[in-house]
């Protein structure tokens, strides 16, 4: 198990704060009917399709710029300790995780349930309220991968970019490295 920082704490909590405020406005809505539920999804649906595919989007150029971050890390004149590569690590299996769930809402949101005879009335509010989850959940993820990596990489620009020498990210030799280096 991955050891939280106080970095990763707040961004978690960033996303969490993020979901429930998104989900507070639909439960603000109140309760609706099956037929009003099934006009909220056509309705809605264009949207919600557009918000998994930049989920996706960005997710995958989050990993893709997770790469030049490991670049730029390893190519520093400073060495950094393990605990630089377990954040970059959590960052992109988060990452990963959003990324997969955004193609598969995609994919089930794209069921042209609206336009079958057989789905119960009622179903369309739980479909609903399902997909407002589902768009909460996915935009509360990838804030809370986005302020994981600026927290990373406000990290990298103090060590690299400002030359801070006595950050907690960067390795410091103990006297047994030392000795051994002779």
């Amino acid at each position: 198990m991955i050891k939280l920082t106080a970095y990763n704490k707040r961004a978690f909590l960033g996303g969490i704060i993020s979901t429930i405020i998104m989900g507070l406005g639909a439960y603000s809505l109140g309760s609706i009917s099956g037929y009003e539920a099934k006009e909220l999804i056509e309705s809605s649906i264009s949207g919600t399709n557009m918000l998994c595919n930049t989920i996706a989007l960005a997710s995958a150029t989050i990993l893709a710029l997770l790469l030049t971050l490991l670049s730029i890390s390893s190519s520093s004149k400073s060495k950094l300790n393990k605990d630089h590569y377990k954040h970059v690590l959590l960052i992109a299996k988060i990452d990963t995780i959003v990324f997969v769930t955004a193609i598969i809402a995609f994919q089930l949101l794209n069921i042209p349930v609206t336009q079958a005879d057989n789905v119960p009335t009622a179903w369309y509010t739980y479909i609903y309220y399902i997909s407002l989850i589902i768009s909460a959940v996915l935009s509360g993820g990838l804030i809370s991968v986005v302020l994981m990596l600026f927290n990373t990489v406000s990290s990298i620009i103090k060590i690299v970019g400002l030359g801070k020498e006595d950050h907690p990210l960067i390795h410091k030799e103990n006297n047994e490295d030392k000795g051994e280096e002779k």
